[in-house]
């Protein structure tokens, strides 16, 4: 069994995934609460379902990038889990993971997830050939650089995307497919499929040198001076 977990943002989810099947698999909105709500909602996922953590051969976690808060904790449980366990640990892009769900299109797919100051970090994913293959890398950009960049139809998905669709919409007309709220959540069997396939090929990570994908460092804000 492969446990796959995703805190990249306020959307988190957990699969449980055996055999290329979906064994469980839950997902919800925890706001900032991914150190209260993770192990409790793995330990009741494993419960539910009358599964025992021991039979866990792999923990597969996104990378980010994503929140500083969500990340660090999604990766240091992973990261404990695989040491306890003493079992191997994979760490997908959460960029990748949000665009895989829509592979089957055949189409560019761009995931844009918001990083501040104005502005989004996103890639651009494609399967060809049978192939799935990152075409353009994880990169931090403008809407409006972005919008200079597509040359033909593409899906965008994202948890931010509903905050630019609008934009999307009027400045590339038909190139832009815009998925639905509903269809565009993100879901951690995704992650767990591509994690499946570097596990398949004894394509681990260390668990001691893997890393969030922040992009950036959390926000700073300077303390108030004391009235004199």
């Amino acid at each position: 069994m492969q446990i796959a977990i995703d805190t990249s943002t306020n959307i988190a989810s957990l699969a449980l995934v055996q055999d290329g099947r979906v064994l469980a698999e839950l997902t919800w909105r925890c706001g900032q609460n991914h150190t209260t709500q993770l192990l409790s909602n793995l330990s009741h996922l494993l419960d539910q379902n009358d599964l025992d953590i021991k039979s866990a051969d792999c923990i597969i976690v996104a990378r980010g990038p994503g929140s500083y808060n969500g990340l660090r904790v999604g990766i240091s449980t992973a990261k404990g889990l695989a040491f306890s366990l003493g079992i191997p640990i994979v760490g997908i892009s959460t960029l990748e993971a949000e665009a895989y769900q829509y592979a089957g299109t055949g189409l560019p797919v761009c995931p844009v997830f918001n990083a501040g100051r104005e502005e989004i970090s996103t890639a651009i994913y494609q399967e060809k050939n049978n192939r799935w293959q990152r075409i353009v890398d994880e990169h931090l950009t403008t809407v409006d650089a972005l919008c200079a960049e597509i040359t033909g139809k593409t899906v965008f998905c994202g948890e931010y995307l509903s905050s630019l669709a609008d934009e999307l919409t009027d400045r590339l007309k038909e190139k832009a497919v815009i998925v639905s709220p509903v269809s565009g959540l993100r879901r951690a069997s995704f992650l767990a499929e591509l994690g499946l396939k570097r596990f398949e090929t004894g394509d681990y990570d260390n668990p001691t040198t893997l890393q969030p994908s922040y992009f950036r460092g959390p926000s700073i804000t300077r303390p108030r001076q004391g009235k004199k």
